[in-house]
């Protein structure tokens, strides 16, 4: 149970190894993969898992291995959370910029491309954001998490109608 059949660095090595490999490998699969899990996308990260238990733990079954595994993961995780953190360049790197999908109503099909999205799914984000045609929408944004952000247009504006006039204040500022 406690007997190791590798010596303990080697568990840290080969822990380094695959978690800088899923990092990369995850990151150039895009935002979508990442920010929201359909079905699919759920059980390709747990087969991955699965694929690289192996390669991390060297066949060693023991529960010493397995924990060596498991804070040499957890440990890769705090130092890039604090790296990140720390060097915005490197967070920029890691985690990419947001990209503008709609601005001003005009779907980005480039971007969609880029991101691996499909109009079905920034409809689905337009939709859950309260509005149902890319005409009224000011800004659509994917995260670096995934998540998509919409900003509505004025809706008085987008008829033809002036802005609402700001509301007089007495002296005081109140």
């Amino acid at each position: 149970m406690f007997a190791m059949s590798v010596p303990w660095w080697e568990f840290v090595v080969r822990g380094v190894v695959v978690y800088v490999f899923l990092l990369f490998f995850l990151r150039i699969t895009g935002r979508r993969q990442i920010g929201q899990y359909d079905p699919f996308d759920l059980i390709l990260l747990l087969i991955l898992s699965n694929a690289v238990q192996n390669s991390m733990n060297a066949g060693d079954n023991s529960l010493l291995g397995g924990l060596v595994s498991a804070l040499t993961l957890i440990g890769c995780h705090v130092l890039l959370a604090h790296l990140t953190w720390r060097y915005p360049r490197l967070a920029r790197l890691i985690d990419g910029k947001p990209q503008v999908l709609i601005r001003g109503g005009t779907l980005d099909e480039a971007t969609l491309r880029g991101e691996r999205l499909t109009t079905d799914d920034v409809h689905a984000a337009l939709r859950a954001a309260g509005c149902l045609h890319t005409h009224e929408v000011e800004r659509a944004t994917i995260e670096t998490n995934g998540q998509i952000t919409v900003v509505l247009r004025n809706r008085d504006s987008s008829r033809g109608l002036p802005p609402p006039a700001p509301e007089a204040r007495d002296d005081a500022g109140t």
